[in-house]
Protein backbone atom coordinates (compact mmCIF):
# COMPACT_ATOMS: atom_id res chain seq x y z
CA UNK A 1 0.00 0.00 0.00
CA UNK A 2 1.31 3.45 -0.82
CA UNK A 3 1.89 5.91 2.13
CA UNK A 4 -1.01 7.68 1.40
CA UNK A 5 -3.40 4.78 2.03
CA UNK A 6 -6.12 3.84 4.27
CA UNK A 7 -6.77 0.43 5.22
CA UNK A 8 -10.60 -0.27 5.77
CA UNK A 9 -11.41 -3.83 7.58
CA UNK A 10 -15.39 -4.48 8.90
CA UNK A 11 -15.81 -7.70 7.52
CA UNK A 12 -13.23 -10.11 9.74
CA UNK A 13 -11.30 -9.34 11.60
CA UNK A 14 -8.77 -13.09 11.08
CA UNK A 15 -7.95 -11.53 7.50
CA UNK A 16 -5.67 -9.49 9.13
CA UNK A 17 -2.52 -10.12 10.37
CA UNK A 18 -3.14 -6.91 13.48
CA UNK A 19 1.00 -6.80 14.24
CA UNK A 20 1.81 -6.41 10.95
CA UNK A 21 -1.20 -3.47 10.47
CA UNK A 22 0.35 -1.85 13.93
CA UNK A 23 3.38 -1.74 12.58
CA UNK A 24 2.60 -0.45 9.37
CA UNK A 25 0.76 2.20 10.81
CA UNK A 26 3.07 3.23 13.72
CA UNK A 27 5.92 3.34 11.19
CA UNK A 28 3.58 5.48 8.84
CA UNK A 29 3.84 3.33 6.55
CA UNK A 30 0.21 3.94 5.33
CA UNK A 31 -1.34 6.40 6.92
CA UNK A 32 -4.13 4.90 8.54
CA UNK A 33 -7.05 2.52 9.30
CA UNK A 34 -10.41 2.27 10.15
CA UNK A 35 -11.40 -1.06 11.43
CA UNK A 36 -14.79 -2.39 12.85
CA UNK A 37 -13.59 -6.08 13.86
CA UNK A 38 -10.70 -7.33 15.10
CA UNK A 39 -9.10 -11.28 16.07
CA UNK A 40 -10.00 -10.76 20.13
CA UNK A 41 -13.40 -9.07 20.43
CA UNK A 42 -13.77 -6.28 22.22
CA UNK A 43 -10.29 -5.19 21.58
CA UNK A 44 -7.95 -5.46 24.59
CA UNK A 45 -7.25 -2.53 26.46
CA UNK A 46 -4.07 -2.54 25.91
CA UNK A 47 -4.43 -3.33 21.93
CA UNK A 48 -2.10 -0.55 20.21
CA UNK A 49 -4.95 0.11 17.82
CA UNK A 50 -6.61 1.99 21.15
CA UNK A 51 -3.59 4.73 21.27
CA UNK A 52 -2.61 5.43 17.67
CA UNK A 53 -4.00 8.91 16.40
CA UNK A 54 -4.18 6.95 12.77
CA UNK A 55 -6.63 4.80 13.60
CA UNK A 56 -10.44 4.63 13.73
CA UNK A 57 -12.08 1.61 15.68
CA UNK A 58 -15.09 1.01 16.21
CA UNK A 59 -16.73 -2.15 17.90
CA UNK A 60 -18.00 -3.64 15.33
CA UNK A 61 -21.02 -1.11 14.87
CA UNK A 62 -19.78 0.45 12.00
CA UNK A 63 -22.56 -0.52 10.07
CA UNK A 64 -25.17 1.35 12.35
CA UNK A 65 -26.76 3.89 10.12
CA UNK A 66 -31.03 4.77 10.41
CA UNK A 67 -30.35 4.39 6.31
CA UNK A 68 -29.10 0.94 6.76
CA UNK A 69 -31.96 -0.56 9.57
CA UNK A 70 -34.74 1.07 7.27
CA UNK A 71 -33.35 -0.96 4.16
CA UNK A 72 -32.45 -4.12 6.36
CA UNK A 73 -35.96 -4.13 8.58
CA UNK A 74 -37.81 -3.02 5.19
CA UNK A 75 -36.36 -5.71 3.24
CA UNK A 76 -37.30 -7.85 6.17
CA UNK A 77 -40.47 -7.06 5.91
CA UNK A 78 -40.89 -7.21 2.41
CA UNK A 79 -39.57 -11.14 2.50
CA UNK A 80 -41.84 -11.95 5.31
CA UNK A 81 -44.97 -10.53 3.74
CA UNK A 82 -44.04 -12.27 0.39
CA UNK A 83 -43.80 -15.26 2.26
CA UNK A 84 -47.46 -14.67 4.11
CA UNK A 85 -48.75 -14.17 1.03
CA UNK A 86 -47.78 -17.21 -1.07
CA UNK A 87 -48.56 -19.29 2.10
CA UNK A 88 -52.15 -17.78 1.57
CA UNK A 89 -52.58 -18.50 -2.08
CA UNK A 90 -51.12 -22.07 -1.62
CA UNK A 91 -54.04 -22.77 1.13
CA UNK A 92 -56.56 -21.26 -1.45
CA UNK A 93 -55.69 -23.88 -4.36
Amino acid sequence: MKPSAYFVNVGRGATVDETALAEALSDKRIAGAAIDVFDEEPLPAQHPFRSMDNVLATPHIGYVSESLYRTFYGDSLAHITAWLDRQDKDKAE
